[in-house]
């Protein structure tokens, strides 16, 4: 057991990938800079998800970047609505809290991709504007978010 902790760490304590996983890699890289296909729905997949959410009223930041951050500005209601959106919903998202960003805004960061469809968007936004209207955030409250 000594002998092999000693000269084949790299058998047990690898962090290399898989020649099959690089040579996926590989081959996803050569396609995507011969196609923009991917990149344009991908885009059109981010606007859709920011309009739909500014539009139920939700605090989306406005930028340029496929991420999109939706301000809760407290840290255990960011944790608190990530929970429910996983528990009551099976959407999974993380909450962004501070180190990661300054008190006071903390948010969860959407990350659409270019296969999310309409259905799968609409019900994160409406998920979302059930959580929001029960956010104290919301409403200037402090304390547990009300019951959905």
């Amino acid at each position: 057991i000594d002998a092999i902790r000693s000269f084949a760490p790299g058998f047990i304590f690898t962090t290399s990938l898989a020649p099959a996983i690089a040579a996926g890699a590989l081959a996803s890289i050569r396609h995507l800079k011969n196609s923009s296909l991917e990149r344009a729905r991908h885009q059109e997949r981010v606007r859709a998800l920011k309009s739909r959410l500014t539009s139920a009223g939700l605090p989306v930041f406005q930028n340029q970047s496929h991420i999109v951050p939706v301000l809760i500005g407290d840290p255990v209601h960011c944790k608190e609505v990530t929970d429910r959106l996983l528990d009551a919903h099976g959407i999974y998202v993380q909450p962004i809290n501070y180190p990661t960003v300054p008190r006071g805004t903390e948010r969860i960061r959407l990350t659409p991709g270019p296969h999310h469809t309409d259905a799968q968007m609409d019900t994160l936004t409406e998920a979302l504007r059930g959580l929001w209207a029960a956010c104290p955030a919301a409403v200037g409250r402090t304390g547990k978010l009300a019951a959905e």
